[in-house]
């Protein structure tokens, strides 16, 4: 087979074979007998334990109970590691800064107390 076999493939085969919620485009594609014999014809000659098997299974979409909290599990996680790999590689860094030092450079600070009794 050549690439552009597989890359039709990749993209006909789920969408003939699993089932979905809207039928109507999967319908519209069982349709064409020459899209079906050519997925049909690569599942069988290069996925034979699939073709037997069928590959129509039922597919869950979205009725795992616990989705939402996945969900904001795996974007606390993300957002660790990359506010991890942000603080080791130097990119943001933290300073601990005691009010007893001034900020900044001398000459944005103004005169200084031992400076104001000199004049």
């Amino acid at each position: 087979p050549s690439s552009l076999d597989a890359y039709v493939f990749g993209h006909l085969a789920p969408l003939i074979k699993i089932r979905l919620p809207n039928c109507r485009l999967q319908q519209n594609l069982k349709n064409l007998d020459n899209l079906n014999t050519f997925c049909s014809n690569i599942l069988s000659l290069y996925f034979p334990s699939e073709s037997e098997e069928g590959v129509s299974r039922p597919v869950d979409f979205g009725n795992e109970p616990y989705k939402r909290r996945k969900q904001l599990l795996s974007v606390l996680v993300a957002v660790a590691a990359m506010l991890s790999y942000a603080l080791l590689t130097g990119i943001v860094a933290i300073e601990h800064v005691h009010e007893d030092e001034p900020i900044g450079p001398a000459s944005l600070r103004g005169p200084s107390h031992e400076e104001e009794e000199e004049d």
